[in-house]
């Protein structure tokens, strides 16, 4: 039994949404799984539940904020049999014309964190999606009436930055979203061979100069249901 997920082998599907926060991972759980899913690990309060979705079967496991917590989780999600890892979750928004609630699909990410690049053992490392995936959900994306923007992101191991450039710099390199989990989910996806795709709803529009516009809690709900129902389907084969 892994130290941080209290579960046995075939306790998790093959199939795991991933978001952070363990609030999250009750709601989807309770709206999106068919009846008759169950906890399977509360420990630490990073809860994970396990059902089905449309009578296929699906788990969402909290990972906790940031790549170090976020890597305990996927490490011991491979140990406990998981196959396909999909992060749902929010990221901020750097693209051009991006506006609050789209949905980001992460074709790669940048890692602003050290922890990806000591687990990869190399110095620089830019983990990359399933492509199969990132298709299928551009596609669901689009049939759904969601606007996407598809492309690479960077995952930062700072909320609060104190550098007031460092949007700007991200931003020139092409780069249309940050967030803090996908570059660790990525990488311990290609070393485990596992497949892999970060979703994420934007939560923020991320301005040159620094600043940013939050989106309020009822658009950041519609976005997220939005993309939630995108996720389970990619999650489980669609």
């Amino acid at each position: 039994m892994p130290i941080h997920l209290r579960a046995e082998a075939g306790d998790y599907a093959p199939n795991v949404l991933c978001p952070g926060d363990p609030v999250r991972a009750t709601y989807i759980a309770e709206t999106f799984f068919d009846p008759g899913f169950r906890c399977v690990n509360s420990e630490r309060g990073m809860l994970g539940y396990t059902g089905t979705f449309d009578g296929r079967p699906i788990s969402v496991q909290t990972t906790g904020m940031g790549c170090p917590s976020a890597g305990i989780v996927f490490e011991e999600l491979v140990m406990l049999g998981a196959k396909r890892l999909v992060r749902v979750g929010t990221c901020g928004g750097l693209g051009d014309g991006m506006r609050m609630g789209d949905t980001v699909i992460a074709l790669a990410t940048s890692t602003d964190d050290a922890t990806p690049l000591r687990y990869a053992q190399m110095a620089g490392y830019s983990p990359t999606a399933t492509h199969g995936l990132v298709e299928s959900a551009v596609a669901l994306s689009r049939e759904a009436g969601a606007t996407v923007h598809v492309g690479p992101i960077v995952t930062s191991g700072l909320f609060y930055d104190s550098d007031p450039t460092t949007f700007a710099t991200w931003k020139r390199l092409g780069h249309i979203g940050v967030e803090m989990e996908a570059a660790m989910m990525y990488t311990v996806a290609a070393v485990h061979r596992l497949e892999a795709l970060a979703l994420m709803t934007v939560s923020d529009v991320l301005g040159e100069d620094g600043e940013s516009v939050r989106i309020s809690d009822e658009e950041l709900r519609r976005g997220v249901d939005s993309m939630m129902r995108i996720a389970c389907r990619v999650a489980v084969g669609d």
